[in-house]
């Protein structure tokens, strides 16, 4: 879930995820963390998960620093973000190119608002999967009345 972490004098606990953005390239969608862990880390109000965005590019042989974000997941726009289907779910950035801030946004409503983002995911993550199974129900029918290799001789 983070590449490091500390606590703050205050008695907050921050995880960070570090992440590069190569700023010429086209496909830019990280994987941020699973929806089940940010959940539960999330149940204590003094813990942070928090992005540290460098975007960057290479000119002769050097790195050169564009862009710096250090912000909790939580300022990050939904516009901004996507779900994956793996596990119980992962949060992404959708296209690193095009991050939006909300600063200072509530936890609670972007927590809200993760709940209804995961509440509209998972029914069509079970439709898909009725496709699959009955894909592959097709797929066993065909090899059921298939020749069986021994069956040539």
């Amino acid at each position: 879930m983070a590449d490091l972490a500390f606590n703050d004098t205050a008695g907050g606990y921050y995880r960070v995820d570090v992440k590069t953005h190569r700023t010429d390239t086209k496909f830019n969608m990280p994987n941020l963390t699973s929806v089940e862990r940010l959940a539960r880390f999330y149940e204590s109000d003094a813990n942070y998960f928090v992005i540290l965005m460098v975007s960057y590019s290479v000119a002769d042989n050097a790195v050169q620093v564009s862009d710096v974000k250090f912000v909790p997941i939580e300022f990050l726009a939904w516009d901004c973000l996507t779900l994956g289907a793996l596990g119980w779910g992962q949060i992404q950035i959708a296209n690193s190119n095009a991050i939006r801030i909300n600063h200072g946004y509530s936890r609670k409503r972007w927590m809200l608002e993760f709940c209804d983002e995961m509440l509209s995911f998972y029914p069509k993550e079970i439709a898909k999967i009725g496709e699959r199974i009955h894909r592959f129900e097709q797929v066993r029918e065909f090899w059921e009345s298939h020749a069986d290799d021994d069956d040539t001789t």
